[in-house]
């Protein structure tokens, strides 16, 4: 499930990546009826693969390595993000611990801080 329509902008220590969320996606089904609201993992999930992609082109020489999720923490939620609406994720690249790679990112909507969380990717072996 990819959840970044576009990349905004680009540098080696962060990235700025946009996702609309259209009404037709699965998980408005169930979340909730008569009031959909896109579900806080999925917005979490958004922006970590905004740091994937951060992190492919740091590692465009090491083939046979792909980023790996292994921790989040200090997420938090302040506002909802509705069917219609964009969002758009800034990841930063905070520290570099061997194979770990230590971020944050910010979601917004409509210029609003709607979220936000740290998290880790660590190098793991491709296949």
């Amino acid at each position: 499930m990819l959840l970044v329509d576009e990349i905004v902008e680009q540098d080696d220590q962060s990235i700025v990546c946009r996702k609309r969320f259209l009404p037709e996606e699965h998980f408005f089904d169930g979340h909730y009826p008569g009031n959909p609201i896109v579900p806080g993992v999925i917005l979490c999930e958004s922006a970590v693969q905004s740091g994937a992609i951060l992190l492919a082109e740091t590692i465009a020489n090491e083939d046979d390595k792909v980023p790996v999720l292994t921790r989040m923490s200090d997420v938090k939620f302040k506002s909802m993000v509705k069917p219609g609406d964009e969002i758009e994720n800034s990841v930063k690249i905070d520290e570099v611990v061997s194979t770990a790679y230590y971020m944050t990112a910010q979601i917004r909507c409509q210029g609003k801080l709607v979220g936000r969380l740290s998290f880790t990717c660590s190098m793991a072996p491709a296949g």
